[in-house]
């Protein structure tokens, strides 16, 4: 079982990682493709399986001989659940800052003005997301470490 939750968890930290590192890049270039927002899909569905995993190993009687090893492989789920919370309440929050009601105030600003709406917004979520993957990826490291 430990080979497993080592597998699982690297590939949640690589994952985490390259999240960690395109969402850098894209926030630094301005413009983030789909491909980091399939990849961050995918970096979701990893820390599912590595909280899968994880029932398992308590199921099958796995001992890790540190408690801290079943914080580490849960809270990666948790991270990401909040992480997408943050991004999607970070467009209110552009607005607010920007002392706009809704998304049809936006609409009537003149095009340069939703330009740089939509990128703030943008660029705060793809901010969000890529420091959610470090936080995932050193939490799936620990999650290795202590097992």
């Amino acid at each position: 079982m430990r080979q497993a939750a080592d597998i699982t968890a690297i590939i949640v930290a690589t994952l985490g990682a390259v999240i960690a590192i395109g969402g850098a890049w894209a926030w630094w270039r301005a413009s983030s493709g789909r491909w980091f927002w399939a990849l961050w899909r995918v970096a979701q569905l990893s820390t599912t399986a590595l909280a899968a995993v994880a029932l398992i190993a308590l199921l099958t009687g796995f001992d890790p001989g540190a408690g801290l090893f079943w914080l580490y492989m849960v809270l990666p789920i948790a991270v990401s659940i909040i992480a997408e919370q943050l991004r999607a309440a970070s467009a209110q929050t552009i607005l607010d800052q920007r002392e706009l009601e809704d998304a049809q105030a936006v609409g009537r600003l003149p095009a340069e003005d939703q330009h740089r709406i939509v990128y703030a917004i943008l660029a705060r979520e793809t901010w969000i997301i890529a420091l959610a993957g470090a936080v995932i990826a050193f939490l799936a490291l620990r999650a290795i470490a202590t097992g």
